[in-house]
């Protein structure tokens, strides 16, 4: 063995891993039958959530170490939601690019409001010191949000933590108000089908070539978001071009949405129900006033473009790109459209705090967290 070698992983650690592995995901799988069974939406996202992130609480009080989930595992599954999310493109979207001028113009608007309102709840509710209040404000870009409130001085735990607790309330309370808005169970608790036709064998096999391909160009081409990004465009070329008609499996969506939420559940490991609650509350409070002004938002742009109010209400709702992607196809929305809202959303505000950074950091270079 050279001295750079690494010595091979031993198949009792390969079994170990598989096993803490298939235990979340088998409790995952129960937390999404007992959400299917109960009526709630997306019920394979919200139900192996709220299992994997009890198993992780608990386990890690126990016994001091989380449990292995492989990002590379949830990543594939992310893909697969960006190639299905693909797979509904139409040639009839491109008559929309100047209402999404609009509509881009209005979510800039709504990203600098949101994080001023933001500042101010976590700041004076939170407690929170500047740096740690200003980037646990940002309205979206969790791991940019982190890290440049890190160099800023910042709490990295609790930043980790709000940005997170921001995705979670979003997920939790976007379904159960849209379910409220209309008055009936809405998405995948109303038995609604993703497929636009039963899924042939042709189907899933192309699913084998478009996700690791879509993947593999997101990541070579530097995209942002690259594992959703990558196979949502190569599906909707296909797809638009009519070279390769592209039709979903629902079941690889279930699957999907199980696995995603399965992997967002292990990050709850290393926090204590302290601090979740905390958190969680200031998530609640923070994520209201986003939607609240999303919503004000929506219902204005909806007399002025045509797109329907449950699209606009989605894609001005502050949740992550793949969780948010999720919920427009269980909920019937249109995904490509939801998607593109919410990838601008991610890079203005990327660019600003950004550009809000380094501006920082000439006026008091000596005094990042001052």
């Amino acid at each position: 063995m050279t001295p750079l070698s690494l010595p091979p992983a031993r198949p009792v650690d390969i079994a170990k891993k598989l096993g803490q592995l298939g235990l979340i995901l088998a409790l995952a799988a129960i937390g999404a039958w007992a959400a299917r069974h109960l009526g709630l939406p997306i019920p394979n996202l919200l139900g192996s959530l709220t299992a994997s992130a009890a198993l992780s609480l608990f386990l890690y009080a126990r016994m001091g170490r989380r449990l292995w989930f492989p990002m590379n595992f949830r990543a594939a599954f992310i893909g697969v939601i960006g190639a299905m999310i693909g797979s509904s493109f139409s040639p009839s979207l491109w008559a929309l690019a100047p209402s999404l001028a609009l509509s881009f113009l209005v979510m800039s608007l709504f990203i600098t409001a949101a994080w001023s309102l933001n500042f101010a709840i976590f700041r004076r509710l939170g407690g929170y010191d500047r740096p740690t209040a200003l980037y646990s404000a940002l309205p979206g870009g969790l791991i940019e949000a982190v890290s440049l409130g890190e160099q800023a001085g910042g709490n990295v735990e609790i930043l980790s933590l709000q940005q997170f607790m921001r995705i979670v309330a979003v997920v939790v309370s976007v379904p159960a108000l849209l379910t409220l808005w209309t008055g009936h169970a809405v998405g995948s608790a109303a038995g609604l089908s993703l497929e636009h036709a039963p899924a042939d064998l042709a189907d899933w096999l192309s699913f084998l070539v478009i996700v690791p391909l879509g993947m593999w160009l997101g990541r070579r081409l530097s995209l942002p978001a690259w594992t959703i990004v990558g196979p949502m465009l190569v599906s909707a070329v296909l797809q638009g071009t009519g070279l390769w008609d592209v039709n979903g499996p629902g079941p690889l969506l279930a699957v999907a949405q199980l696995v995603v939420g399965a992997g967002l559940g292990t990050m709850f490991a290393r926090s204590t129900f302290r601090h979740i609650a905390k958190g969680f509350g200031l998530a609640l409070i923070s994520v209201s006033a986003m939607l609240a002004l999303g919503g004000g938002l929506s219902l204005l742009l909806t007399r002025l473009v045509p797109i329907p109010l449950e699209t606009l209400l989605i894609s001005f709702s502050p949740g992550g790109v793949t969780e948010m992607s999720l919920i427009a196809l269980s909920l019937g929305a249109d995904p490509v459209l939801v998607t593109a809202h919410h990838l601008f959303r991610i890079l203005f505000t990327v660019l600003a705090a950004s550009a809000i950074s380094k501006r920082l950091a000439r006026k008091s270079p000596s005094a990042p967290g001052a």
